[in-house]
């Protein structure tokens, strides 16, 4: 299993990637999901963990499924 900090990068990569793809600036994203551009900028950089409804929000802006996020990302369960 990969560390959490990597995961969070991973995440980060792929919302950085489908904003690109969409062709909007952090700020342009930030504006559309009614989030801070300092909060996309961390997330993108794997900073944050993020939850749920941010993960849609942006899904729903960068007009991609969630799924896409955070397909084969897996983490152990804490004991």
């Amino acid at each position: 299993m990969i560390s959490d900090q990597e995961l969070l990068r991973t995440f980060g990569k792929r919302v950085q990637k489908a904003r690109r793809r969409k062709g909007i600036s952090q700020e342009a994203l930030a504006h559309e999901s009614g989030l801070h551009r300092t909060y996309i900028g961390s997330v993108e950089r794997g900073e944050r963990n993020i939850s749920l409804l941010n993960i849609l929000t942006l899904s729903t802006v960068l007009e991609i499924s969630p799924a896409v996020l955070v397909e084969g990302l897996k983490r152990m369960p804490q004991e």
